[in-house]
């Protein structure tokens, strides 16, 4: 039960109102005047004040307002005569509880009391509840600080480059390894830059096409790609991203980059390697083939040496012609083997692709048509000045496309229309598709598999062995892929794709 101080002047009053509550079961203390019940209630600490609002000295409205002073959570129940309904009203202004009317009925301080004490119940409820709250968000608030903290960590200490931006697609996580890659440091991009300050526009298309995909919550997985720096060097990375999402709306999104450079000098340096022992294995397989061009030149000077003696004009010619097919031959082995050995990185220049298989058709056209060989074209006019290494493609295209020209020549069907086509075309991630099509005499699964080993091939004495070799090395070198699909009969389709770099705009 509450501990109530009676307030009041009229002491007959207060001590019969005092063993009313008594009876009751009330805790009871009791002061004769407003300066005397401020004094009991500091050293009593009552929880109702019960207090007349007339009194000679200081009235019941100074008693309230002093009490509510020095704890603003007791509660101080007015005693008002008839027609004092003003002060009353003053009273519940300055934080008064209640009021009742003089002559105080048992009914009314009991109900009074009662409203109180449910003030005092819920507001004791309320602070417990309030503490418990406060302890519960303290707990939580722990929790997740220590969550947050490893978080941090984890992304500090990644591996990985991270960089994730809210719905705007401003920067708002950069780590360690992110900057490492890109070479920006974090004031120069969180909260400054969007993420496709960032990334390369093809694969921001990519990225935002992927965004309106019914399939929401996108992963992008495992893009190999190259992100240019700070410095704009092209660096290799595995990308994986993916977008955020709250109640089916974009809140953000995520990126993970992995740093393939060390992959690829690797990678490099175990293909050089390779092309090595292949070199190595090349030359000691070389005797065959020089031993067969020394006996062109020696038939060839053979017929030279007797066209001489004889005056004979016809064996000159002959033996010319066969010293002129030798050297021309000597110069394509040698030409492919250093072209299979040398070491070069691309050299990325403006170069339109369609031009580049324009010319490789015109240079071939007249062999073509000395063979009743038909070569066509069909180019992507989307396709207009990149940044390619202009000569590898060139190299390769000529390889291709001689040897599909060789394809159709070699093709004894009769009454067969030879045709080889010659195709390009622009797909996403910055790549270009070449494709080297005739419907010659195709391969079996076997020599298919034996195409781009070192000395073989299907020409015979007229074909290094080496070309093919060269064409794959070239592409591989341009991070690019070579595919071969053929059939007997029905002819062969050589498929190359070659990533390229967005020319700068002015």
């Amino acid at each position: 039960m509450p501990k109530i101080l009676l307030i009041d002047d009229e002491e007959t009053n207060v001590r019969v109102l005092a063993i009313s509550l008594r009876s009751d079961g009330h805790e009871v203390v009791t002061a004769f005047s407003g300066e005397e019940g401020l004094e009991v209630f500091e050293r009593e600490s009552p929880d109702i004040v019960v207090t007349d609002i007339k009194m000679p000295g200081m009235d019941g409205i100074e008693v309230l307002k002093n009490i509510k002073k020095r704890n603003p959570e007791v509660e101080v129940v007015i005693i008002t005569g008839h027609g004092d309904i003003d002060n009353a009203i003053e009273a519940l202004k300055h934080g008064a509880s209640d009021f009742i009317n003089k002559p105080v009925r048992d009914e009314a301080i009991s109900l009074a009391l009662k409203r109180a004490q449910d003030k005092l119940y819920i507001r004791g409820k309320l602070k417990e509840y309030t503490e418990n709250l406060e302890r519960e968000i303290e707990r939580a608030t722990h929790e997740l600080r220590l969550q947050s903290n490893f978080l941090q960590k984890l992304i500090k200490t990644s591996e990985e480059g991270i960089v994730a931006t809210d719905k705007k697609f401003n920067v708002v996580i950069y780590n360690p390894a992110a900057e490492n890659i890109l070479g920006y440091s974090p004031s120069e991009v969180l909260y400054t830059k969007k993420v496709k300050d960032l990334f390369s526009k093809e694969l921001m298309r990519y990225y935002q096409a992927k965004r309106h995909e019914k399939q929401k919550k996108f992963k992008l997985q495992h893009l190999e790609t190259k992100i240019l720096n700070k410095d704009g060097m092209p660096i290799p990375v595995r990308f994986i991203g993916t977008f955020l999402y709250e109640r089916k709306k974009v809140m953000g999104s995520v990126a993970f980059l992995q740093d393939l450079r060390e992959i690829k000098h690797l990678e490099k340096e175990l293909l050089m390697s390779e092309r090595l022992a292949t070199v190595g294995q090349t030359v000691a397989g070389m005797a065959h083939g020089v031993k067969n061009i020394l006996h062109g030149f020696k038939g060839g000077s053979y017929l030279m040496e007797v066209g001489f003696k004889k005056s004979d004009t016809d064996k000159l010619k002959a033996g010319w012609d066969m010293i002129q097919k030798n050297i021309k031959h000597t110069s394509e082995l040698v030409m492919d083997l250093l072209s299979y050995s040398k070491v070069r990185e691309p050299e990325y220049e403006p170069c339109n692709p369609n031009e580049i298989a324009e010319d490789v058709c015109q240079v071939m056209e007249e062999t073509a048509r000395e063979h009743n060989v038909e070569i066509l074209k069909e180019f992507d006019p989307d396709i207009g000045q990149v940044a390619m290494d202009s000569r590898s493609i060139h190299t390769t295209l000529m390889n291709l496309v001689s040897n599909a020209v060789d394809a159709c020549v070699f093709d004894d069907t009769p009454g067969k229309s030879l045709v080889v086509k010659l195709k390009t075309a622009h797909e996403d991630g910055n790549m270009v598709r070449f494709e080297v099509i005739d419907n010659g005499m195709g391969m079996d699964k076997e020599v298919k598999k034996k195409i781009f080993t070192s000395f073989f091939s299907t020409k015979g004495h007229k074909g290094t062995g080496l070309g093919l070799l060269v064409a794959r090395k070239l592409i591989e070198d341009h991070d690019g892929a070579i595919d071969v699909f053929s059939e007997i009969g029905k002819g062969t389709t050589f498929i190359v794709r070659v990533p390229f770099m967005e020319l700068e705009e002015n």
